[in-house]
């Protein structure tokens, strides 16, 4: 079962499966705004949906932060157009 914890000083969320880093999500923090950057899932777990677990389970720790998101990354950004129930999370 993949796990989702926030590794905050390295400024991004990590999918772990079996303890290893499957995937991430970088952001910049600018002041009480996620900037998303960049997503990743090596390359041999690929095409398994974990992409999507990442993106939702990151969302939805910044909403337990109270946080807004900037979806500067395509991937991200995609994901909360998909998902309109992550739109509230967008900055103005």
């Amino acid at each position: 079962m993949p796990e989702i914890v926030h590794d905050a000083a390295a400024s991004r969320y990590e999918l772990l499966l079996d303890g290893e880093v499957a995937g991430f999500a970088e952001y910049r923090l600018r002041d009480d705004t996620i900037v998303f950057t960049h997503t990743e899932i090596r390359e041999e777990f690929e095409g398994k949906g974990l992409g999507s677990r990442l993106v939702g389970g990151a969302l939805d720790q910044v909403r337990e932060t109270g946080r807004t998101v900037v979806p500067k990354c395509p991937f991200v950004a995609r994901y909360i157009e998909r998902h309109p129930e992550y739109r509230d999370l967008l900055a103005e």
